[in-house]
């Protein structure tokens, strides 16, 4: 009897040790899942387009790009008007490409900004620049080398765009430009232009200079191309954009680029 009962307890020990070992080899066997990575935040690309207004020649193919673009349009010319209300219905963002005065000795535009001038005429014109462009988002310097390092002038301009709630992207024409210090200073959302795409209208050298685009927004998360309202540039554009779509890069308007 004893004998019996001594068996039992040698079984039901064993039965407890093989238990806990087959418990022990489930959990280190036992992987937990791993958590998926968290997805790359797409790199952000603005493209611009300068010195709209001279005429409408373009909207056909601006029309046929489908991506957001940023147009910045010149005032005082026949076509201002007309051009930035055909824009908006294409879905382009508009701004205003205000004319400043620069270091070369070159014609200028109606109603450039010159240094010599007081915050009242600068204020006017800044006022009727808006009032014959509609859709209005943000201002862009048409040449103003020496504009934008200039203190003074460029802090009149900016205090009167905060109270417009109007945005600024510095074309970024001379290394010398203050204006990223002087929209800090002021509380204006400011960008900068980090390439410009079309120095010449060579179409190889327009994808080149997108490539140097996509390097820069690779690195630093975002950037801002300009080009200008040239066929070779749109041409290039709606060929070149939903290439780089699919590279991950996204498309934005300014707007969604400024700080």
């Amino acid at each position: 009897m004893r004998d019996k009962w001594l068996y039992k307890l040698i079984i039901a020990i064993l039965v407890l040790i093989i238990a806990g070992l087959a418990v022990f080899i489930l959990r280190i066997s036992y992987k937990q899942p791993k958590k998926p990575a968290p997805l790359k935040a797409k790199a952000r690309i603005a493209i611009v387009i300068d010195d709209w207004g001279y005429n409408t020649n373009s909207l056909k193919i601006a029309g046929e790009i489908g991506y957001p673009i940023t147009a910045s349009v010149l005032p005082n010319l026949n076509s201002s008007k007309n051009v930035a209300e055909e824009l908006h219905k294409r879905g382009f963002e508009i701004i205003l490409h205000l004319p400043m005065a620069p270091r070369a000795k070159i014609p200028l535009e109606k109603n450039t900004i010159l240094p010599s001038m007081d915050i009242k005429t600068i204020k006017t014109i800044i006022s009727q620049d808006l009032s014959g462009i509609p859709h209005v988002k943000g201002v862009s310097n048409h040449m103003g080398s020496k504009i934008t390092e200039d203190s003074q002038i460029i802090e009149i301009i900016f205090n009167d765009l905060k109270k417009r709630n109007i945005y600024f992207l510095d074309s970024y024409v001379t290394a010398n430009s203050i204006c990223s210090g002087s929209a800090v200073k002021i509380g204006l959302p400011f960008a900068r232009r980090d390439v410009f795409l079309d120095n010449t209208g060579d179409s190889l050298y327009i994808k080149g200079q997108l490539n140097k685009l996509k390097r820069i927004a690779s690195q630093k998360g975002s950037a801002i191309g300009i080009g200008h309202d040239r066929p070779v540039t749109l041409k290039v554009l709606k060929e070149e954009m939903p290439k780089m779509e699919e590279e991950g890069y996204k498309f934005v308007f300014v707007s969604e680029l400024v700080k």
